[in-house]
C-alpha cells in the first residue's frame, strides 16, 4: 500500500470558499478512513498541494469552525429595542409579585415568552416551574441548564418606584424579577442565533424563598425528564459593586436550620418561686451557654454560627407570674454535613441538660432547611472565564469567601455538577439590602446578566 494517496477532485483555481471547504471535508474523511496521508489539490485551503497527514488532521479540521462569539454588556445595551423590552418585562413582574408556589401569572409570562421563541416548553414542574429547551445548530451531546428563581416575598414595598408592587404585603425584595428577566433575555438572544453544539435548558424555578422549589422540581422528575450534565445559577449581589462577580469552589452558601425549644415547668407566683418549677431559669442558662456549642464543639477550621432570634414567655400584664412555658427559637448555619450534625446534637443536649438541672422539661424541635450549596471546580472555572469575557478578569472573583445566606439551588448541586455565583447589583447611595422594603433590582444589571448567561453557553457548548 502506498504511504500517501493522491486526491483528485475537479476544481478550478478560482474555487469558491464553500467549494474549497467541501474539498477539505472530503479529504479529511478519506484521510481518517484510510489512515494514509493524502496529497490534496492545490485549491485546498489547508493543503495547497502538500501532504494531508491524519496525525494533524484534527487540528486543521477544527479550525474550519470558529467558536461561538462571547457577548459583552455593551453589545446588549446597544440593542435599544431589546433593552426596552427587557426592562418592561422586569417592571411588569415587579408590579405583580407572587410568592412561593403562587407564581401563576409569572410562570405563564415565562412560558409564553419561551414558546414565542420556538422552544419546547414544559409547564407545571414543581407546581409552577417552567423548563424551556433550546438545541444548538451545531452537533453536540452535552446538555447544560441555566436557572432563575421567580418568587417574591411577604414584605410591604417602600421603594417609591413607578412600577411598585400592586399586591398588598408582597414585593420582589430579593431581585427574582431581575433574575427571571436576565434569563429570558439570554433565551431570546441565544434562540435568535443558537451557534453552539449541544442543548441548553432554561429552568425557571418557583419558591426559592423558603419553599424549597428546587427540591420540588427534582421530586417532580426534573432531571429524569430533562437529563442535564451541569447547571448554573445567578443571584444579584446586594450592595456589591455593579457587575462584580463572586463565587468559590466548594461550600458557597450555608445550610440553614431552624430550631425552637419549649422549656416547660409548672409556673407559679413570683413571690413563691420555691413552690414552682421555673422554666425561665432553664431558658436563661441555655441562652447564656449557647455560644459554647460552636466555640467548644466546632473546629477552628470549620465555619458555623448559632443565633437566637425569638424569646417569649408569660404575659406582660402579669409580670409577677412565673410562666409555665418559655419559648426560645433561632437559626443554625454550617457548611459541612458533619458540622450540621454536631450543631443539632449539641443544641439538643444543652437544652435537655439545662432543663434537667432546673427540674423542668425541654421540648426540642430542630428542623433542617436548605443544605449547604457546594460548587464544583470545573464549573466554577467556567463561570470565571464567562464573566471575564464580559467585564474583565478583575470583575470575576472565583476565590471569594463563603457567605452565610442559604439557597435552595443547593438541591440541584446535590444531583449534578454546577456553580452558583453572585453578581453585584450596585453599591450607590440608594443601594439597599435584600429582604428589605427599600430593595429594588438594578436594571443596569440586566445586560450584564444576559451577557454572562450567553458566555456560559459559549464556554460550555460554543467551542469549535
Amino acid at each position: 500500500m502506498p504511504a500517501a494517496l493522491a486526491l483528485a477532485l475537479p476544481a478550478a483555481a478560482n474555487s469558491t470558499e464553500d467549494e474549497a471547504q467541501r474539498v477539505d471535508e472530503i479529504a479529511a474523511f478519506l484521510c481518517a478512513l484510510s489512515g494514509k496521508a493524502l496529497v490534496c489539490p492545490a485549491h485546498s485551503r489547508f493543503a495547497k498541494g502538500r501532504l494531508f497527514n491524519p496525525l494533524n488532521f484534527g487540528q486543521a479540521f477544527r479550525q474550519q469552525k470558529a467558536p461561538m462569539q462571547h457577548a459583552t454588556p455593551e453589545e446588549i445595551t446597544a440593542d435599544h429595542a431589546f433593552m426596552e423590552k427587557m426592562i418592561a418585562i422586569r417592571h411588569d413582574i415587579h408590579t405583580h409579585p407572587e410568592t412561593a408556589f403562587e407564581e401563576v401569572r409569572t410562570s405563564a409570562l415565562v412560558a409564553e415568552f419561551l414558546e414565542g421563541l420556538g422552544m419546547e416548553v414544559h409547564r407545571g414542574l414543581g407546581k409552577t416551574g417552567v423548563v424551556g429547551t433550546l438545541k444548538g445548530k451545531r452537533p453536540g451531546q452535552k446538555v447544560i441548564a441555566l436557572r432563575a428563581d421567580m418568587d417574591a416575598l411577604h414584605i410591604t414595598e417602600d421603594t417609591g418606584v413607578p412600577y411598585t408592587s400592586q399586591v398588598a404585603g408582597k414585593m420582589h425584595a430579593c431581585g427574582h424579577d431581575g433574575h427571571t428577566t436576565m434569563l429570558l433575555g439570554a433565551a431570546e438572544k441565544l434562540a435568535a442565533n443558537p451557534d453552539f453544539a449541544g442543548t441548553v435548558r432554561f429552568i425557571f424555578q418557583p419558591a426559592e424563598e423558603g419553599g424549597g422549589g428546587a427540591n420540588e422540581m427534582i421530586k417532580d422528575g426534573l432531571f429524569d425528564l430533562f437529563p442535564t450534565d451541569a447547571i448554573y445559577g445567578v443571584h444579584n449581589g446586594p450592595m456589591d459593586p455593579l457587575g462584580q462577580m463572586t463565587t468559590r469552589v466548594g461550600p458557597y452558601t450555608s445550610a440553614s436550620d431552624d430550631w425552637e425549644i419549649v422549656f416547660e415547668g409548672t409556673g407559679g407566683h413570683g413571690a413563691s418561686p420555691e413552690k414552682a418549677t421555673d422554666p425561665t431559669v432553664a431558658a436563661g442558662q441555655f441562652m447564656a451557654n449557647l455560644g459554647n456549642v460552636v466555640s467548644r464543639h466546632v473546629a477552628l477550621t470549620d465555619w458555623a454560627v448559632v443565633s437566637i432570634g425569638h424569646v417569649s414567655g408569660g404575659e406582660r400584664e402579669s409580670a409577677n407570674i412565673i410562666p409555665a412555658k418559655v419559648l426560645v427559637a433561632g437559626t443554625a448555619r454550617s457548611y459541612r454535613p458533619e458540622v450540621r450534625d454536631t450543631l443539632q446534637r449539641e443544641i439538643t443536649r444543652l437544652a435537655e441538660g439545662c432543663a434537667m438541672a432546673c427540674g423542668v422539661e425541654a421540648h426540642v424541635d430542630y428542623e433542617r432547611g436548605y443544605p449547604p450549596l457546594v460548587n464544583t471546580a470545573e464549573e466554577v472555572a467556567v463561570t470565571g472565564r464567562a464573566h471575564a469575557a464580559s467585564l474583565g478578569a478583575e470583575m470575576a472573583d472565583t476565590k471569594a469567601p463563603a457567605i452565610g445566606a442559604s439557597e435552595d439551588f443547593a438541591y440541584f448541586l446535590e444531583k449534578i455538577p454546577g456553580a452558583y455565583v453572585s453578581i453585584g447589583n450596585g453599591d450607590g447611595p440608594d443601594a439597599a439590602f435584600v429582604h428589605t422594603p427599600k430593595f429594588d433590582f438594578n436594571d443596569k444589571l440586566i445586560p450584564i446578566g444576559v451577557a454572562y448567561w450567553m458566555n456560559i453557553v459559549a464556554e460550555e457548548l460554543g467551542g469549535a
